[in-house]
């Protein structure tokens, strides 16, 4: 039961959701009050529940889809281990328990988490994947939000400098980490009739974009000290992780993404978790 419930969660992709939702929390904390832990926790299982509930809707939505890519096909639903139905009641459950839990904490990350679903689970699901060739972009902003909706959790000034930045490092890194993983699995696509950058424009295209887009959150993360308040750990983690990117990204497009794939995808998912705790560390650290 506990795996059929993981798959259907996808829960490594929810677990990184939870952990861009805490760095946003913890950088947006007014650090001269207490630690609420309630309030904490509360947040945490919020944020859990309602992304568990979105990516579950998003397989009961795409099942028929799922059926036709080897990659997806064993997914519970597409599987046929779960029935559509059950996937269904199962998913509205997590998500009207995720939003309960972020009305006590705030009502703007409540109004986020539900803006968050109606971006995933309906325009993108419906209107952009299936149509569009770059869909990763406005697909990004989904993908985005689960940081900002940890920053309205304890700040309700979305439009500061800090906030902004967390928001827009987690929407640029989304392009070539999508196209990377859609350049890995692109005859899947391919099969399910998606049009992907890869299946519809080629690889040497796709390179090209995924080039231009690191390069764009690269010069994000550089620039972070004029966005929020920063010390030695933008020295001693933030510049190294960007040298090691751009260093990546030149051989993955030297190789015409032949090799080096997972070097790269593993260091474009690594980095934005350090860009995105870095701000948080230094504000706490800066404080104490």
């Amino acid at each position: 039961m506990f795996k059929l419930l993981n798959d259907l969660t996808k829960f490594g992709i929810v677990i990184f959701v939870v952990l861009t939702g805490i760095a946003g929390y913890m950088t947006g904390y007014v650090i001269e009050a207490s630690l609420n832990w309630a309030h904490f926790f509360k947040f945490i299982a919020g944020l859990y529940l309602i992304s568990s509930g979105s990516l579950a809707l998003n397989q009961v939505q795409e099942y028929k889809l799922d059926q036709k890519m080897p990659r997806t096909a064993n997914r519970p639903i597409a599987s046929g281990r779960l029935k559509p139905l059950a996937g269904f009641i199962l998913s509205l459950a997590m998500i009207l328990g995720g939003t309960q839990l972020l009305v006590q904490v705030s009502y703007l990350s409540a109004a986020l988490g539900l803006l968050t679903i109606i971006l995933y689970n309906g325009f993108y699901t419906y209107w952009w994947k299936p149509k569009m060739i770059y869909a990763a972009i406005p697909g990004a902003l989904p993908g985005a939000l689960p940081v900002s909706i940890g920053y309205a959790a304890t700040n309700s000034d979305l439009l500061n400098s800090e906030s902004l930045y967390l928001f827009f490092i987690l929407f640029l890194w989304q392009m070539p980490h999508f196209w990377a993983l859609a350049l890995k699995f692109k005859d899947d696509y391919r099969s399910g009739q998606v049009p992907t950058l890869p299946a519809a424009l080629g690889v040497t295209k796709t390179l090209q974009q995924m080039v231009f887009y690191t390069y764009l959150y690269v010069g994000l993360a550089l620039l972070s000290p004029w966005f929020l308040q920063t010390s030695w750990f933008y020295m001693f983690a933030v510049i190294p992780f960007c040298i090691y990117l751009f260093y990546e990204t030149k051989n993955f497009y030297k190789n015409k993404g032949e090799s080096g794939w997972l070097r790269y995808f593993m260091a474009i998912n690594i980095s934005v978790l350090v860009f995105v705790f870095v701000p948080a560390l230094d504000k706490w650290n800066l404080w104490f």
